[in-house]
């Protein structure tokens, strides 16, 4: 059976994010995105998109691998969680891609400086190595408090408006 997953860098490395889970890709110049004064060091803020509010994540924070330089090849995959829209600030965004998976292997027990709950496998192509997200997981329990209750204040700001 295959998978069919969204890649994109963070640094040099390739992650894959399943297909069904993505609402959008959007490039940072077309959206702006307002920082959240007080908020957890991987937010990087939240944006209006079509009237709702969504809050942003940098993956690159998020996995402790520094801040994201937002160039004009970066930009932001919606994702829906629980149905709740979320974005992820990537690097790059790369290809949709085919994976068997029969190709896809568990996460090695040391999996770089991200933590091994973040990713469902490895997928082993040819000439490279794709590291797919457990999107589910990319936020604890608080982590989603928080930013729910960050929508709701960004929700009313919009409304007052």
């Amino acid at each position: 059976m295959e998978k069919q997953l969204i890649t994109f860098n963070l640094l040099e490395e390739e992650f894959g994010i399943d297909i069904l889970y993505v609402d959008g890709i959007h490039r940072l110049k077309e959206i702006s995105i307002t920082r959240v004064p007080q908020s957890e060091d991987f937010i990087e803020g939240i944006i209006n998109l079509r009237g709702q509010v969504i809050p942003v994540i940098d993956l690159r924070r998020r996995f402790s691998l520094g801040s994201s330089p937002q160039d004009r090849h970066s930009r932001i995959i919606v994702v829906i969680i629980k149905d709740k829209p979320l974005g992820l600030l990537v690097d790059r965004v790369k290809e949709v891609v085919d994976v068997d998976e029969e190709v896809i292997d568990d996460p090695p027990e040391e999996v770089s400086s991200i933590d091994k709950g973040f990713i469902n496998g490895i997928a082993k192509l040819e000439q490279r190595l794709i590291i797919i997200l457990d999107i589910e997981h990319i936020l604890s329990t608080g982590e989603e408090e928080v930013i729910s209750e960050l929508v709701e204040e960004g929700e009313e700001k919009v409304q007052d408006k």
